[in-house]
């Protein structure tokens, strides 16, 4: 097995041919001997019984007189109860080979002596003078010589037949794996870098093509996910940068400052906001690698979530300051224990931060109205509402991508990293659910998460 793992594609479909080949024509030579030798046995004992009948006739009907001398080509022999022969022009080395005791119905006998190859048939015959076989033999040389002339054939045949086989299934084998080696001098391109194509789909829509294709997909996936990785790598870069180097100045002031201590309070305070935007930037990238890395999300109780979502007005509440006059919640849970899938953190996490985008949104001494539904097939429906603005249209597409903010002076409309939409729609989707943004008709605009049961 190690021998047929080191040999290549089209080797192994072509050995394998060649022994496939190798059983079907040597059961079809088997076949044809048996059935060519059957047919030579058939014609020599019809023969032998042909000479022998005239002979059977006369001692049956005409018990009284002497049988007729044979022919001088045909091997008669005539042998009495007594065991001598009344008749006899069978050869010695046949006539020696005989049984010596007479058979009780007729009998074919294949003798093979010395000499010859001969098809003999015994006839018991019994009359008024006694008990008589009558024993005709019919030499099967030619048919021998026939027979071994046509195995000669097969045995020919079957290794012609077998190259022919061979060459068969290398022509085929190579012509059907051309595609792979194009496929194969595309990929080692690709891996060099020196396109950016695809793989060549052949024109035949067989199990190749099909591959081709759902390697491209993959190779476009790659790409897309390296693309995508780039671009945060990128974006991440930019906006660590600003508040690293904020932090950089604060702390320079905060050494010129270090002889007046109020300035120094100032500085250091302003240090402590910075370093906490860091925190939190990282910390959402983060949890959104996590998501990327996630396998199936814990199920958490409707009424676990409720706490959660309690915890998350109040916390926007004390932090809210100026920004909005009120923050306006309703509930709706008929069954408390159904289980969703999602996390208790990471839904706290969710209406963290659409309520913290709604604040940002809206108008001054608005109010953001937070409702979470349980819909019929358990699962959860999260609305977050703010009366700001609105968003603008041709950015609603791209609201939920890393790093993406409506713009108005970078002014944090949704989110100050850009991050807060994309960790939201990653949660959803990570537990089966769908994130929603859009502009409400009466103005504000309304964020809207899918969370189906466990």
């Amino acid at each position: 097995m190690r021998f047929l793992h080191r040999l290549s594609i089209r080797a192994r479909i072509t050995l394998g041919s060649l022994l496939v080949g190798a059983l079907v024509l040597s059961g079809v030579a088997v076949v044809l001997h048996v059935q060519i030798e059957r047919a030579t046995l058939a014609t020599d004992q019809s023969l032998a019984a042909g000479d022998a009948a005239p002979f059977v006739s006369d001692l049956r009907h005409n018990p009284d007189e002497p049988p007729d001398r044979p022919a001088e080509d045909v091997l008669v022999g005539i042998r009495a109860a007594d065991g001598s022969w009344v008749v006899d022009s069978l050869p010695r080395d046949v006539r020696a080979a005989l049984p010596t005791t007479a058979p009780s119905d007729e009998v074919t006998l294949r003798l093979r002596t010395d000499d010859r190859t001969a098809t003999v048939v015994g006839i018991p015959v019994a009359n008024d003078d006694g008990s008589f076989v009558v024993w005709a033999a019919h030499d099967g040389r030619a048919g021998q010589e026939t027979l071994a002339r046509v195995d000669r054939s097969l045995v020919i045949g079957t290794l012609l037949a077998l190259l022919a086989f061979a060459a068969t299934a290398w022509l085929l084998s190579t012509l059907a794996l051309r595609p792979v080696g194009r496929m194969r001098r595309t990929a080692d391109e690709l891996s060099a870098g020196s396109t950016d194509g695809h793989l060549p789909v052949g024109t035949s829509d067989d199990e190749l093509a099909a591959l081709a294709r759902t390697l491209n997909a993959f190779i476009d996936r790659q790409r897309e996910h390296a693309e995508r990785e780039r671009r945060m790598v990128s974006d991440a870069s930019h906006e660590l940068r600003t508040p690293l180097a904020a932090l950089t100045a604060r702390l320079e002031l905060a050494h010129r400052a270090s002889g007046d201590a109020v300035a120094l309070e100032r500085e250091l305070r302003a240090a402590e906001d910075d370093a906490a935007r860091l925190v939190a930037l990282a910390t959402t990238l983060l949890e959104l690698n996590r998501l990327d890395e996630a396998g199936p999300p814990p199920s958490t109780a409707a009424a676990d979530l409720v706490t959660e979502l309690m915890g998350s007005i109040d916390r926007a509440r004390a932090l809210r300051g100026a920004g909005v006059r009120d923050i306006d919640f309703a509930v709706r849970i008929d069954d408390p224990e159904r289980h969703v899938a999602v996390e208790p953190a990471a839904f706290a996490r969710v209406v963290d931060n659409l309520v913290a985008n709604a604040i940002a949104a809206s108008d001054v001494h608005g109010v953001v109205r937070v409702s979470l539904d349980q819909a019929e097939d358990g699962g959860l429906d999260l609305r977050v509402v703010d009366d700001g603005p609105g968003v603008p249209s041709d950015f609603l597409p791209q609201a939920f991508d890393r790093f993406t903010r409506a713009d108005s002076a970078r002014r944090a409309v949704l989110g100050g990293s850009g991050l807060g939409l994309a960790l939201v729609r990653g949660i959803a989707e990570r537990a089966g659910g769908t994130a929603t943004l859009e502009n409400a008709d009466d103005g504000g605009a309304v964020a809207t998460v899918r969370l189906p049961p466990a």
